[in-house]
C-alpha cells in the first residue's frame, strides 16, 4: 500500500506525544500490509466523513485516511475522537 499524506495528518502526527507516535508507526506497517487488519479495526464513516475510514492507533487515538485506489491510501488526520469533528 502507498501512502501519502496530507498537510493537516503532518501537523496533527507532530502533536502527537512521542509514544503515540511511535505506536502509529507500528499500526502503519500493518496498513501497508492490509488496510483492512482485523488489529487496525479499520471502519468506514458516516455522516459528512462517509468518504473516509479511519484505523485505531490504540483505544484513544485514530487515523483518519481516504483510500484513492486499491494500492493507494491518503492518511488525513490523526488524534482522538475528535477527529471526527
Amino acid at each position: 500500500m502507498e501512502i501519502e499524506y496530507s498537510s493537516n495528518f503532518k501537523k496533527a502526527y507532530r502533536r502527537l506525544t512521542l509514544r503515540i507516535q511511535k505506536k502509529a508507526e507500528q499500526k502503519e506497517i500493518l496498513f501497508r500490509r492490509n488496510c483492512f487488519s482485523p488489529q487496525l479495526k479499520t471502519h468506514k464513516l458516516h455522516g459528512r466523513l462517509k468518504e473516509f475510514y479511519s484505523f485505531s492507533i490504540d483505544e484513544k487515538y485514530r487515523i483518519v485516511f481516504k483510500l484513492v485506489t486499491a494500492h493507494k491510501a491518503v492518511f488525513l488526520d490523526a488524534g482522538d475522537h475528535n477527529v471526527y469533528r
